[in-house]
């Protein structure tokens, strides 16, 4: 697990001092080694600049240094992530006659490219961004893990006569960092992305000109500049056509796939929330690994929320070495600063992962296996009870005109959720008007269960002459890519992909990869593996989903051997009592920036809405969570701490 950069562009002391500014600004995604490449000039002394950070997991000797070029091909990689079968294209290749000095995943890897083409990007099963320079052909090929787990950030230069064509990342701030980027200014649509959804919807970003490249895409560019090649090599399965899957068999993938997630050659643990998810994965990992496995909880002194007991108990039974790391208010308060410095982008989540990565790395691992994508996989969230039963209630009753539903609807729910300030209730009713006038679109009423805000208050927030709510939450780009992956899939089958695309995929993976990253921890996700999800989507519906809620096949699987009563319990997700920090303990600071006009309007919002907002929270308006408040905080810290404003 590392940081990579790299610039297409002349090959001047500008642009080396700007890679070095992107590597030093990546340090803490690899404190292990760091190096640099530059390729051959051509006649107008342009080429390819790489830089790598290196964080060491596999292949600790120097024979596993990046950038890594390959003795056979002359092909240069940097490479951030995992290859989890890399063992199995190894012998491959090695039948083909190839020999390796590396016993690590990135040579093979590389010599795959180097010998097959971009072809064997589609080979590889893992969690990965890389950049690959053919000396031969003078072109880079960039491509991103087909689950969104590792980012890859791209931006292109704004003036024809730019020194520079193409510049990229592992973290959009270290591409604000390298100085390229001149003036970089606010996206008014990343604005409106946080305001509807708590994070940016790729592929836009919250910074003008830079992207993020997608999930499953490869491009190639050329030192030219102009439009790269794309070229999408894995598409989201939907199992129409493709025989069926046992559940021993099943069992056997994802058992499998646990066992390639455990290679490592440093320690690991693994985290346990006490949920079903992790506590799959540690019983897996205690089943298939070699040693001890260590297990860590974040444990608070709010009793409501703690979760420490149970999993300690889950520990027990599993017979792992378990670990507990109490936070305390007054220890969250004083980790802040450093919590929200490791937020890449601006978002309402994020600061648990920081707070647990460092727990981890602080008593000495690099490596830690979550138990992130269950809920996604297997139907755990209410989305997949509550939207399939609203879209047959809205397509049942479309004889009646959807001005009128919506008419009643808001009459009814004026009255059910508004607060004594009259400020409007934003509560799951609240929604209602504006979902009837959605009828049957399952992506509109998807989003809006999500949104954080109706779109009326979406609209109040932002700034009148900056930005203008998106459709949504959505950036054009993801709702076509939305439509496309969703028709004519069955309800429950299109909230999975959503939910895969949306809330794994745009908001928890690239929040945990930031905020484990900042603290120089690799975290692996087992759950998130494009071959087990292939093999999950042959599944009837009815084995894959049902009960709803319960993820009854993964219970089977990845809990045998323990007492299900330790698991019978509502659901509740991993929850830091961030409302009542919010009331006490941080509440100055939050009053401080969010009743700043200057601040706020910098950020692209309303400060006459905003503080509005604040005031209501602190009010107990409905629908007024700690989550919406802290979006809009994180966001003006956020263009604050990095100097990017409208």
């Amino acid at each position: 697990m590392c940081g990579i950069a790299g610039i297409i562009g002349r090959l001047d002391d500008a642009n080396r001092a700007a890679l070095s500014r992107m590597s030093g600004a990546l340090a803490h995604r690899g404190p292990d080694a760091e190096g640099t490449w530059a390729s051959e000039p051509d006649a107008r002394n342009w080429g390819a600049l790489l830089a790598h950070r290196r964080l060491s997991i596999l292949d600790l000797s120097p024979t596993g240094v990046q950038p890594m070029t390959d003795p056979v091909t002359g092909d240069v990689v940097v490479f951030n992530g995992e290859i989890y079968n890399f063992g199995e294209l190894r012998a491959r290749l090695e039948a083909e006659g190839q020999t390796f000095q590396s016993s690590g995943d990135t040579a093979v890897m590389l010599r795959a490219l180097g010998l097959h083409g971009p072809k064997a990007v589609s080979w590889l099963r893992g969690m990965f961004a890389f950049a690959c320079w053919n000396p031969r052909t003078r072109r880079l090929v960039l491509a991103r893990d087909p689950l969104g787990i590792k980012p890859l950030y791209l931006a292109r230069p704004m003036h024809a006569n730019a020194n520079w064509s193409l510049a990229f990342a592992s973290e959009l701030r270290a591409l604000l960092a390298s100085g390229l980027l001149e003036n970089p200014r606010l996206d008014p649509s990343g604005v409106a992305s946080v305001v509807a959804n708590g994070f940016v919807s790729g592929p836009g970003t919250i910074v003008k000109d830079v992207e993020l490249a997608w999930p499953g895409e490869l491009l190639e560019f050329d030192t030219g500049g102009g439009n790269p090649r794309r070229e999408r090599f894995w598409n989201m399965p939907r199992g129409v056509g493709q025989p069926a899957i046992s559940e021993p068999e099943l069992a056997n993938v994802m058992e499998e796939g646990l066992k390639l997630h455990l290679a490592s050659d440093v320690p690991l643990a693994v985290f346990l929330s006490g949920g079903v998810d992790s506590s799959a994965m540690a019983n897996l990992a205690r089943r298939a690994a070699q040693s001890s496995v260590h297990t860590f909880t974040l444990a608070f002194e709010d009793q409501e929320l703690n979760e420490g007991p149970i999993a300690r108990r889950i520990s027990e039974a599993i017979g792992t070495d378990h670990h507990e790391v109490v936070l305390t208010e007054a220890d969250f308060a004083a980790s802040l600063d450093a919590a929200l410095d490791s937020l890449d982008q601006p978002t309402f989540d994020g600061l648990n992962a920081y707070t647990m990565s460092r727990a981890i790395r602080s008593a000495g691992y690099k490596v830690a296996i979550s138990g992130t994508g269950g809920d996604e996989l297997f139907g755990g969230y209410r989305s997949f009870r509550e939207l399939p039963l609203l879209q047959k209630l809205l397509r049942s009753t479309a004889f009646v005109p959807r001005n009128w539903q919506a008419g009643g609807a808001r009459l009814l729910t004026q009255r059910l959720g508004r607060s004594a300030g009259g400020f409007p209730g934003q509560t799951r009713w609240s929604k209602l008007p504006d979902m009837l006038r959605r009828g049957g679109d399952l992506i509109g009423l998807y989003q809006l269960a999500y949104a954080l805000f109706l779109p009326e208050l979406q609209r109040d927030l932002l700034a009148a002459d900056f930005a203008e709510p998106l459709s949504d939450g959505l950036h054009p780009a993801m709702r076509q890519r939305l439509d496309g992956e969703t028709q004519d899939c069955s309800p429950l089958t299109a909230i999975s992909i959503m939910e895969q695309r949306m809330f794994l995929g745009e908001r928890l993976l690239r929040d945990n990869d930031a905020a484990s990253m900042a603290c120089s921890l690799e975290q692996r996700v087992p759950l998130v593996d494009q071959v087990l999800l292939e093999n999950v989507s042959r599944l009837p519906e009815a084995v894959r989903f049902e009960p709803l809620g319960r993820k009854a096949i993964l219970r089977r699987i990845g809990l045998r051997g323990l007492d299900p009563a330790l698991f019978d319990r509502p659901k509740s997700g991993f929850v830091m009592p961030f409302d009542r920090w919010i009331r006490r303990g941080l509440k100055k600071a939050m009053d401080e920036t969010l009743r700043d006009p200057a601040a706020v309007a910098a950020a692209g919002l309303n400060p006459a809405t905003v503080e509005r907002l604040w005031q209501a929270f602190l009010d107990g308006s409905p629908g007024i969570y700690w989550s919406r408040v802290w979006a809009i905080y994180a966001l003006v810290q956020w263009c604050h701490r990095n100097r990017v404003f409208r």
